[in-house]
């Protein structure tokens, strides 16, 4: 990573915090009545894709409802054609695709062989989620939406995030953070020349989504990207609003993993003093309150977060 500087964003403006997606609708989508219905059309595309290298191994873990999310993408002209996988995990499969001549990210949940406890600690206690219980396809649908909308969230209240496009049932299709190289590299794996400048920006993007309800939940040099000389923040799927039972918890955890990786590359920081510094300077319950010396209680002018501020 050579860049010494990154810019922060500018901010909109960002509703009062946890209403960003008051009623999830787990309810069949399109790409269920169109599963069910299997004309002749999506019955050819489903074989295609299921013969197509890049998902030949999911072919036993995709359930037709899958590909008819799929086919629905296509068909809304949010895909026009597949490219290679970038990321596997337990919970879902990144792959890269055209639309048009841009290339975006298409993110599959894989509803049929999955493991959800972990979800289960950042969906229980949520009002949002009541009713869903154990329900694979129900708790898939609303993690999809839910991540489509703190994307949203997050990007309105200043902090880079993929942009994302178009959600169908298990599937998300989002900006592409990558070059003809390849995927952007994650913190993790890159050398960083100015970490003092990068700890900065993170602890900053930290205040911002706490300022606008939001906890990462899982903030960490594993999802934090560098992209276009600028730090992104990836997987906000877990992301829960500050009215989350175990928010505070997740608050402290995202400190801790961001403040002792940079320490380790040489910054002076603590999980006490970044934790002090969200906690101090973000006021969620102030909606007009989502950037830098937006008011009395915002981050004050002349901070290091400030003098990075895109003008």
């Amino acid at each position: 990573m050579t860049e010494g500087q990154f810019g922060l964003l500018d901010t909109d403006d960002v509703d009062s915090p946890g209403d960003e997606w008051e009623e999830v609708d787990v309810s069949d989508t399109e790409a269920d009545r169109i599963a069910r219905k299997r004309d002749r059309e999506f019955s050819e595309f489903r074989e295609r894709i299921k013969d197509a290298d890049q998902f030949k191994v999911e072919a036993s873990v995709f359930d037709d409802a899958t590909y008819g999310a799929l086919y629905k993408l296509v068909q809304d002209g949010h895909i026009d054609a597949f490219g290679g996988p970038i990321s596997t995990g337990k919970e879902a499969n990144v792959y890269t695709a055209l639309s048009g001549e841009t290339e975006v990210a298409v993110k599959v949940y894989r509803i049929n062989a999955s493991d959800f406890k972990d979800m289960r600690s950042y969906l229980d206690g949520d009002p949002r989620f009541e009713g869903i219980g154990s329900d694979k396809k129900k708790v898939v649908t609303a993690w999809v939406r839910k991540e489509s909308s703190n994307l949203k969230r997050a990007r309105r209240a200043g902090v880079r995030t993929p942009e994302p496009i178009a959600v169908e049932r298990n599937v998300l299709v989002m900006e592409y953070l990558g070059t003809e190289e390849g995927r952007s590299k994650r913190l993790s794996e890159v050398h960083i020349e100015n970490p003092e400048t990068a700890y900065e920006v993170v602890k900053e993007y930290t205040r911002r989504l706490y300022d606008a309800g939001l906890v990462h939940g899982d903030l960490s040099e594993y999802n934090i990207v560098f992209h276009e000389g600028q730090l992104y923040i990836i997987d906000l799927g877990q992301a829960v609003t500050i009215h989350h039972p175990n928010a505070d918890d997740f608050l402290e955890r995202d400190c801790r993993n961001v403040a002792n990786f940079f320490a380790r590359q040489g910054v002076d920081a603590t999980p006490e003093e970044l934790l002090a510094y969200v906690r101090e300077y973000a006021t969620p319950k102030d909606k007009t309150d989502t950037a830098p010396g937006s008011d009395d209680d915002a981050v004050p002018q002349g901070t290091p977060a400030d003098r990075h501020e895109d003008e």
